[in-house]
């Protein structure tokens, strides 16, 4: 099948590479045509715009920042969108915006399936991230080897609306550990530990979580570059939160480390690096938390 790929960030790109490497026709486009270049030298056909990239396909996968431009990238393809095609949103939205966008696509004949995306852009660049799929299980067969060449744990959630909220609590779930992972290293670091030796000792550890594998090793390296910035995780914390009011969870956790993340962009700005919650209580407490050995971005 000839899928085109609209949000050549760091996942687009990564996920859209997986794609050519496994042999599928793919065209890209991005409002960065730039961003396109190293999938263009890998055989990907760069589109002047998206109308003419969803005029040209069977199936349009979009990778974006926000429901807001989801939704504006959707209403400017679906006229152009060939009968038949399915739009893949693999961009994190609210359950809301999800089956909006669901039933302004189908009333243009268009249907959609949700396959949000958790693990890390390190993953999604080797083909191993995991894929939460929502929708009719029809499309989740008929893209299965799509998803396979862009991940290797594949899940169907459910009906649309159900692959959004188990990324969200995914994501919360990782937030949460990498407040945790930042408090642990400054005890060991201001208990007068060896940080390196603290960290293995935590990742050989039942304390021990992907998120302190990973974004530890970054908080350690002093990159903090896990390319996700603070403003995505307010957007996917705000998510939980709201799911939390509407489910009745109440959320401790989830809620302290949102207003962590509030004072880290008052800190920092919107754009900086998620795992710099850390810097917080590095500048508060006047101690850094370096250690030799440690990578600047997970490979």
């Amino acid at each position: 099948m000839h899928y085109g790929y609209i949000g050549l960030g760091n996942l687009g790109a990564a996920c859209a590479g997986c794609l050519l490497d496994a042999g599928f026709e793919v065209t890209v486009y991005d409002l960065n045509p730039s961003l396109a270049a190293p999938l263009v030298a890998k055989g990907a056909v760069l589109a002047a715009s998206s109308e003419a990239l969803a005029a040209s396909v069977d199936h349009v996968i979009t990778c974006l920042p926000s429901p807001a431009v989801s939704e504006r990238v959707l209403r400017a393809i679906l006229p152009h969108m060939k009968a038949g095609t399915t739009w893949v949103e693999m961009s994190t939205l609210g359950r809301d915006e999800v089956l909006k966008l669901a039933s302004v696509s189908a009333d243009s004949g268009v249907r959609m399936m949700e396959l949000p995306v958790t693990g890390g852009v390190h993953l999604a660049h080797q083909g191993k991230i995991t894929m939460l799929a929502g929708g009719d299980k029809d499309l989740f067969d008929l893209h299965h080897k799509a998803m396979q060449a862009m991940g290797d744990r594949i899940f169907h959630m459910g009906p649309i609306g159900s692959a959004c909220i188990i990324k969200v609590i995914t994501n919360m779930l990782a937030f949460i550990h990498l407040k945790a992972t930042s408090e642990a290293l400054m005890l060991a670091k201001r208990g007068g530990l060896d940080l390196a030796q603290s960290w293995h000792a935590i990742q050989a550890s039942s304390g021990n979580s992907f998120v302190h594998e990973t974004e530890g090793a970054l908080i350690l390296n002093g990159s903090y570059d896990v390319a996700f910035n603070i403003d995505l995780a307010l957007k996917d914390l705000g998510f939980a939160l709201g799911f939390g009011k509407e489910f009745g969870v109440p959320l401790d956790l989830a809620s302290m480390t949102n207003q962590t993340y509030i004072a880290a962009k008052a800190a920092f700005g919107g754009e900086a690096q998620s795992p710099m919650i850390a810097k917080l209580l590095e500048d508060l407490l006047k101690t850094d938390l370096r250690a030799p050995g440690f990578p600047a971005r997970l490979e």
